[in-house]
This record gives C-alpha cells, structure tokens and sequence, in this order.
C-alpha cells in the first residue's frame, strides 16, 4: 500500500519551455550571464550596457527567483517591457509532485513535449537537504542494478535545464531569496538519470550558475557530481568544476563489475582508481565518495569487504553503503541488514567512514536507483509531422 501524497502545484507552471510550440517565447530562466547578455542585446540593449543588464537580470532570477519582469524595479520600464514581449521567465512545467512519507519530494518535470526527466529533494542530509538533479534522460550505462538503466538514453539535458530543476525546488519550498537563512537546498548531487560526465559541457555551465555567489550561492564543495567512471573525463570534471566527485563502484573486482556496470569493460578498475588518485585538489578534506550498492548474495561478503579496503588503499575516501532499492523486476534483492552492519563495521575499523544510507522515498520510487521517466527518443522527422498534424487539428 502506498502512502505518497500527490500534491498539486502551488505556483502552476505557465508554458513550458518547448521550442517547437508556435509561438511559445523562450524563458530565461536557467540561462547564464553570457546568454542573459545576449538576450538583452537582442532587446535593444546597447552592447556597451549589455553586461550590466545581464548582471541585474541574474541577479533577480537566481537571487530572488522573480517570476515577473515588473519586479525588476532597477531596470527601466521601456527595457523591461520589451524583455517581457521576447522572454518569459517560466521554469519548465511540473506534470507530477509526489511527498513520501519521509518528507522526500520527487518532480517529474516536463522539458518538452514527451520529454521529462525527475528531480528529488531528500530533506535532512548534509547541513540541511540535498537536491538530486539529472543531467540526461534516459542512459546509455545499462547497470543491471538501477532502473534508469532500463530506459534508453533519449538525450542530454541542457545546461538551463539543469538549472530550472533548481529553481523547481526552491519555487516549491519557498526559499527565495537565497539570502534566506532557512534554506533547505544546500547541497547538489549530480546523482538523478543519466552520466554526468557524459554531458559534462552542459553540468559545468550549470554549476556555473548554481554556484555563482550573486545568483543561488550554492558552494561548489557542495556540490558532487557522481560518475560510473567515465575515466578519460574525470579530470577534466575536476578542473572544470572544482566540485566533490563521487564514484559509483559496486564491486571490487573487474569480473563482477563488468556485470553491475557495463562501462567497466571499456574503463576497468584499474584505470578508473588512476584516475581517481590524480583527481584535482584531492586531499582528506576532500575526499572522493565511493558509493556501493548492497546486493545480497553479489557484493555484500566479508572478502568483499576487505577487497574493497584493499583497493581503496591510500585514497581519501567515505564509503556510503546503499541499501539496493527494488524497483519492478529487478533481478536482485537487498542485503540483510546484519550482513551490512558487518560489512560496515569490517570497512570502519580499516579506517574509512562507511555510513549505512537510510532509504529515502522508496514509497514513491525516488529512492537511489529507481528514477526513471516514461519519455523515448523520436525521430525528428516525426515530431515535426505530429507538429503539422497539431497545427493542422487546430485550424492555423
């Protein structure tokens, strides 16, 4: 029996961001100051003003959250009314709310028409309550453990994207703006659908904003991007972002993780702990997590334990041990919980922190492993002639 509430919108979304709607005005929202600038421009704003207009518009939109031109009291009317007859600043629509019993809220947020992706606020982690975000819809990974890696990779998300799934939240838990001491969104996990670092461009121009002091000023040590081990681009991650990296391990050796997570085969352990040791900035105060995924039976033996102590020799590390969430027809089951308590306490006493995580929104499929939308990559040429069907049905 499910317990989830479904909780209507408080603020209904206005149109969604969709290019392909008629007529639809694009939105600022989760634009960066570089693309806020050209969109001043493009409304007749001097180029030699154009920087300063840029700088108030993000200063209003991440700092205040406006949903309104009219509230941008240091812009001149003329200016702000013709912004208001070429933007919107409309977040992407939110076609689904659930509440778990525990306070977890997962949004399932529509980017464009068929397209959706999920987004999930954990309250109580961290110094206050961690965002989820994801950065792709669908994935290419095909773990055998998680339920996103059952749906097909339908496309990356863009950097705006990836922003307005912040400003969702932060809409709906009313925390604008983001001087607001209370705020419950500290933290950023690049840890939703898809590979980060397999749209890396569009997650660093994200953090760009989400971090920038005068918009959302959500540290970038709290923020953590979290990859299966896309070894040739972790680096890059390091010094592009300056974030905290986690890593999706699962296993301790090549033969069972070729198994859990496919990539394996092409980036083996051996090569993903090198690049995990030249990580930029790497050190104990920043340490790499490793998350594990308790499967029963799999991964979840003593000798495992002390492999995985063994390969983490040396590196600065936390071990978050994950109690494996079912999801439909999942081949695995979850470790019990005395055998994970072992493995934990084996792991501890070799001197590494391994919290048991706590399943969080498991009632309502928001739990680590179970996102997923029901959206499927379509061929261009047929969303252009379902458009003309549309436009058609409806007389234009």
């Amino acid at each position: 029996m499910s317990h989830a509430l479904n909780i209507a919108a408080s603020q209904t979304n206005a149109p969604r961001i969709d290019d392909t709607t008629p007529r639809a005005l694009p939105s600022l929202a989760g634009m960066g100051r570089a693309q806020l600038r050209e969109a001043a421009i493009a409304c007749g704003v001097e180029e030699r003003k154009a920087k300063m207009r840029a700088n108030q518009l993000f200063g209003w939109i991440y700092h205040y959250g406006s949903t309104s031109f009219d509230e941008m009291t240091n812009i001149d009317k003329e200016t702000r009314a013709r912004l208001a007859a070429h933007y919107t600043l409309d977040r992407p629509r939110i076609l689904e709310r659930l509440v778990s019993t525990d306070g977890t809220r997962k949004y399932l947020i529509e980017l464009s028409p068929g397209v959706e992706c999920e987004t999930v606020f954990i309250p109580d982690v961290a110094r206050s309550g961690a965002l989820c975000v994801s950065s792709q819809v669908g994935c290419t990974l095909n773990c055998t453990f998680c339920h996103t890696g059952t749906q097909a990779l339908v496309r990356n998300l863009t950097a705006a994207e990836i922003v307005a799934q912040v400003m969702i939240a932060r809409d709906d838990l009313a925390e604008w703006p983001s001087s607001n001491a209370d705020r419950k969104v500290t933290n950023i996990v690049f840890m939703g659908m898809g590979e980060p670092l397999y749209n890396l461009d569009n997650v660093s121009d994200s953090i760009d904003t989400i971090s920038d002091p005068e918009g959302m000023a959500i540290g970038r040590r709290r923020i953590t991007v979290s990859t299966s081990g896309v070894v040739p681009k972790i680096s890059e991650l390091g010094t592009r972002t300056n974030t905290m990296l986690a890593i999706s391990l699962h296993a301790t050796n090549d033969a069972l993780r070729d198994e859990l997570v496919p990539l394996n085969k092409k980036y083996p352990l051996k090569m993903l702990m090198d690049a995990i040791r030249a990580y930029p900035g790497l050190n104990n105060s920043r340490r790499i997590t490793f998350e594990y995924v308790m499967l029963k039976g799999v991964n979840d033996s003593l000798a495992e334990a002390r492999a995985l102590v063994k390969l983490l020799k040396g590196v600065p590390a936390k071990i978050n041990l994950i109690p494996f969430n079912p999801w439909p027809d999942s081949p695995y089951e979850c470790s019990d919980p005395a055998q994970i308590t072992a493995f934990a306490d084996l792991v501890n006493k070799a001197g590494y922190a391994s919290p048991i995580r706590t399943p969080r929104g498991r009632d309502i499929f928001a739990a680590c492993g179970q996102l997923r939308s029901e959206s499927k990559k379509v061929k261009a040429s047929v969303l252009k002639k379902q458009r003309l069907e549309a436009q058609a049905a409806a007389g234009e």
